[in-house]
């Protein structure tokens, strides 16, 4: 059965849960996570839980490098509608909209490249996370033969790689040709922040996010307005197309990744603010909320440190992961690493 024509009631035969959740935590998720005619399950696929890495291999010198280094746009000071009053998703804490002051500052225009990132690594030497652990999650229609890898229960389309790493994405075998102007991936906030701190940046927080990825406009779902991505005609961003898991159309061209630099950008020069790869924030993940689905989200991470994620990916689609909207949000643990995170960086001032 195609994810797509799934009902409420169909929803308890799918088990919700991710890595580092009890069975227990994951009934009690799915449960609560249950909304008309959307399946509400895990995006972002979560690292075992594991021995504290010794962060010595992960650290990266500072470098001469600066906002010169990259396409940015200067935003000033503002005041704008943050969240939404739509009840979409209330387990993500969304809601409500408020009205929120932002500082000044700069964004980078799109997500740091592959090319940026191996400017990055020669200069540094880094070893990401990724490395240090010897796998990541790749998502099962890259892979020929996805059923020799060990999948995520409930989610066997995410398969724990070894070898996959941000220059291999798919594991050994892969590369990054034709790709090197694409989003870097298999990135984990740890990563994320290496990478700023060597760029003299740092990753954006939720308000500046959102702020940005709107583009000017207040109280609407899109980077462009409120128009529903249709499927077919209407493709303005990276996003999933057909029935979830199984079948991608590509009708926007693109299976996976897509250019950093590519559709139409917003209202102030930002590319692929939704759709495409997730983007790391530099905000721990919270939910201010007590309505019963938020309050089951938090029980299920336990106490898992989680960072929050913005935009949807390439992944998104209306039917299963509705969170290519501005106001929505994820989170992930900070060394998780998948085929579908990224993030872009921002300067004060």
């Amino acid at each position: 059965m195609a994810f797509s024509s799934l009902t409420t009631n169909d929803v308890t035969d799918i088990k919700v849960c991710r890595f580092g959740h009890t069975s227990a935590q994951a009934d009690d998720l799915q449960s609560s996570l249950q909304l008309s005619g959307i399946i509400v399950m895990p995006c972002c696929p979560t690292r075992p839980r594991s021995p504290e890495v010794s962060r010595q291999s992960f650290l990266a010198k500072t470098a001469d490098q600066g906002i010169s280094e990259f396409e940015t746009v200067s935003l000033n000071a503002a005041r704008f509608k943050m969240g939404t009053s739509e009840t979409i998703l209330p387990q993500d804490g969304e809601k409500p909209s408020r009205s929120v002051r932002v500082g000044a500052f700069s964004i980078m225009t799109t997500t740091v490249t592959n090319t940026q990132f191996a400017k990055f690594v020669n200069d540094t030497g880094y070893m990401t996370e990724a490395e240090h652990f010897g796998w990541s999650y790749v998502f099962q229609i890259f892979l020929n033969k996805p059923y020799n890898f060990n999948c995520l229960s409930g989610a066997e389309w995410w398969c724990a790689v070894p070898g996959a790493k941000w220059n291999l994405p798919e594991g050994p075998g892969s590369d990054l040709n034709n790709r090197w102007d694409h989003p870097v991936t298999h990135v984990s906030w740890h990563d994320a922040q290496a990478f700023a701190k060597w760029a003299g940046g740092r990753l954006p927080t939720e308000v500046e996010w959102e702020y940005a990825a709107r583009g000017g406009l207040n109280d609407k779902r899109y980077p462009w307005g409120n128009d529903e991505p249709d499927d077919v005609s209407f493709l303005p961003c990276n996003i999933w197309q057909g029935d979830f898991p199984f079948i991608n159309t590509i009708a926007d061209g693109y299976l996976g990744t897509a250019p950093s630099k590519s559709f139409a950008p917003n209202g102030f020069g930002l590319y692929n603010v939704v759709g495409n790869v997730w983007e790391w924030n530099i905000d721990r993940f919270r939910i201010r909320s007590m309505r019963k689905e938020a309050k089951a989200h938090l029980r299920s991470l336990g106490k898992e440190v989680q960072y929050l994620l913005k935009g949807g990916s390439f992944l998104c689609h209306k039917s299963y992961c509705y969170r290519y909207r501005v106001a929505a949000r994820s989170s992930n643990t900070p060394n998780s690493t998948t085929s579908h995170t990224g993030f872009r960086l921002v300067w004060d001032g």
